[in-house]
């Protein structure tokens, strides 16, 4: 939906408006870490205690995350509110675009505010491993809420009304998944719940809601830097140049996350050696994905963008090269920190994140002044910076479940020499080919895909590892068959 959005958008808004509402929109996600991320830890509580969790327990973990929404709520108004009136001087807004701006951002924080309360029931759904139940009703509410953004835009709404079609498709999506919840999930309910449980429920929060600004500065943190040691403007070039590659993340994240549940009730009953292998065999999906899709994106993305919106918003092959190798290191960070999330012992993955996510802003803003390109720059200082957790967290997760380290390591070595292989390969001939329509490009890039795809299966991994994955695809698709009859399929997590 966002390819068809994104130029009515650019088109409607104009280059600064569009790289202000992707500024502001990112920095919602702060907000939305303001609110104490209580549906966030409702989710791995109940994955963690599937099988072990009774049904009163559970809606006892329900009225406590209601509960410690009503906590934050004050805190989260107040930075809102403080957030949307400096908005404008942040952004170094135009006197004639100030109130709209500050309007946008204002409702952005209705936004956040509604956010978190209305994820309740799909983190119970998700918990609960029945995520698929809601894949028809997502679709349909991506395309409603694309069709208002398209209103807002054709009405001259501004960035105001781009703002509240955001809001207004965040309220309808919560109040329905609040009845799909009610009709498949047998407990839903709110129980009220004791001190002890609030206490401990929100000290959990409090670990998610950390890790959220965490999340938050290592996905939009490059957005920020550009807009403050760059321009809006620039901001409006990366994310387009960005886009498709940046779509990868919650694509993995989306089947990764779909075997989440399960995986946490493997891990709350101790079977760390299933625990283990089912880990492998998705970092292992994720890395097949990662690498087609990187290499398709270095050979076809200059030409996507020239066609979808011109040449001029094609950061160049540099950043092209920099930006997928970016986006690649951040699956399998974002990979083990959901698996650590299960375990629900987050302490050293929140300070091991805030130390790398920190590094990461500090060395793009340096290099940044170094480089001559500087969104080449930006990409050089936060690849740096994560390498802190590319290390780090497949390390908690080898103390966690007795996972030695060199195993880990003996076991990428090859498929990372495959991936930085096909990486260059691709690189030297993006720049040498090009696709002058759509469907020239459509056509070789599904091909590149798939011929990437393939290669990648038997110069990557060994015959075991390609056994696993290909076992792991036909429970995919054997999960969808299954679900298809009643209409419904494999959703999206929550935010």
């Amino acid at each position: 939906m966002q390819f068809v959005i994104n130029p009515i958008l650019v088109r409607g808004l104009g280059t600064y408006l569009y790289g202000a509402w992707r500024v502001l929109y990112s920095l919602n996600g702060y907000l939305w870490a303001a609110s104490g991320r209580s549906a966030q830890a409702l989710t791995w509580v109940i994955a963690h205690g599937q099988r072990s969790l009774t049904e009163e327990e559970k809606r006892r973990y329900v009225g406590s995350a209601i509960v410690v929404w009503f906590i934050f709520l004050p805190f989260l108004a107040l930075v809102g509110g403080l957030g949307a009136w400096f908005a404008p001087t942040f952004l170094h807004t135009p006197e004639h675009y100030v109130w709209g701006v500050r309007a946008a951002a204002g409702l952005l924080t209705a936004d956040a505010i509604a956010l978190t309360l209305l994820s309740i029931p799909r983190s119970v759904l998700q918990g609960e491993n029945l995520g698929y139940k809601r894949m028809g009703l997502s679709a349909a509410l991506i395309l409603a809420s694309g069709g208002l953004f398209i209103v807002a835009i054709k009405l001259d709404t501004g960035i105001a009304g781009v703002a509240l079609a955001n809001v207004t498709g965040t309220v309808v999506t919560g109040s329905l998944f609040w009845k799909v919840t009610r009709t498949n999930v047998r407990w839903f309910g709110i129980a009220r719940p004791s001190r002890q449980d609030i206490r401990w429920f929100l000290g959990l929060s409090g670990w998610f809601t950390a890790w959220k600004f965490v999340y938050e500065l290592l996905t939009a943190g490059d957005v920020i830097v550009l807009a403050v040691f760059g321009s809006v403007e620039l901001v409006t070039v990366y994310t387009l140049t960005k886009f498709v590659s940046q779509a990868l993340v919650p694509f993995i994240a989306v089947l990764f996350e779909g075997s989440s549940p399960g995986l946490g009730s493997i891990l709350g009953s101790g079977d760390h050696a299933k625990g283990i292998r089912l880990r492998e065999e998705l970092m292992a999906f994720s890395w097949i994905l990662s690498t087609a899709a990187g290499a398709s994106l270095l050979l076809w993305n200059r030409s996507f963008v020239s066609l979808w919106l011109g040449p001029r918003f094609y950061a160049g092959p540099g950043s092209m090269w920099l930006i997928v190798v970016m986006v690649t290191q951040f699956v399998f960070i974002g990979n083990d920190a959901r698996i650590i999330d299960l375990t629900l012992k987050i302490r050293a993955k929140v300070l091991t994140g805030a130390a790398s996510a920190t590094l990461s802003v500090v060395l793009a803003a340096v290099s940044m002044r170094i480089f001559d390109d500087v969104i080449v720059g930006m990409c050089v200082g936060i690849i740096v910076g994560r390498l802190i957790l590319t290390v780090a967290y497949p390390w908690l997760i080898g103390r966690m479940l007795d996972y030695p380290p060199l195993r880990q390591l003996r076991g990428i070595l090859r498929p990372a020499a495959t991936t930085a292989v096909l990486f260059a390969v691709a690189a030297w001939f993006g720049e040498r080919v090009s696709a002058d329509t759509w469907v020239t490009l459509v056509l070789w890039g599904v091909a590149t895909a798939v011929l990437v795809t393939l290669g990648a299966s038997f110069i990557g991994m060994s015959r075991r590892q390609r056994a696993a994955l290909f076992a792991r695809l036909r429970k995919i698709v054997g999960g969808a068959n299954i679900t298809r009859p009643g209409g419904q399929g494999t959703g999206t997590p929550g935010p």
